[in-house]
């Protein structure tokens, strides 16, 4: 099985690649685009600041090709955020996958949130043998609503999108590659899809 993570310099990738280790599987990391198009299974990581990564998938032109992907392709934190409509960190518009735009929490929380917290309304095969409440690793400021495409939910001040799917294309707030063996659960979810 070949799987891409893809390599726009916005992210914790080596984590991520790690994490696919640990299960017995090689990622490789790029940006070129034949390889991205090969792929079996297509991870989209991201962390940092929404308007900046967003210029630097533009500038490569990977923009244009995520949305026309149709391996299964797992968004993971910014890059799950990156996957919505729009998103009002640096008022940026997104790949305009998962049909939500992105919001600040309020001040009545401290931000960003960091920790551990609960998933709930676990839906599709990509939470196979993970129950109800378990605990995954957040690391955000923003988030997505609930919404049509919510397959996993959490609270922090409200109850938000912890994971998106449309399609080929499926989403995660939280960190799977640090969230213990639930993480490991849903990779290996994602890598047998």
């Amino acid at each position: 099985m070949k799987i891409v993570i893809i390599n726009y310099g916005a992210g914790n990738i080596q984590s991520i690649k790690f994490a696919i280790k640990r299960l017995g599987f090689e990622a490789v990391l790029t940006d070129n685009v034949d390889d991205i198009l090969a792929a079996d299974k297509v991870i989209f990581p991201g962390v940092g600041e929404a308007s900046s990564a967003m210029s630097k998938l533009r500038a490569s032109g990977l923009d244009t090709l995520i949305p026309t992907l149709k391996q299964p392709v797992l968004g993971i934190c910014l890059g799950m955020q990156l996957m919505c409509n729009a998103s009002e960190e640096g008022k940026t518009k997104g790949l305009e996958i998962f049909n939500v735009d992105v919001v600040k929490f309020s001040n009545k929380v401290k931000v960003p949130q960091i920790g551990w917290n609960e998933i709930s309304n676990l839906k599709t095969n990509l939470f196979n043998k993970v129950k109800e409440k378990s605990h995954i690793y957040m690391v955000h400021s923003f988030y997505a609503p609930v919404t049509n495409e919510t397959i996993a939910t959490s609270n922090y001040d409200v109850d938000y999108s912890a994971a998106l799917q449309k399609n080929n294309f499926y989403g995660t707030q939280f960190h799977p590659e640090k969230s213990s063996e639930v993480g490991e659960q849903i990779l290996m979810n994602f890598l047998e899809m």
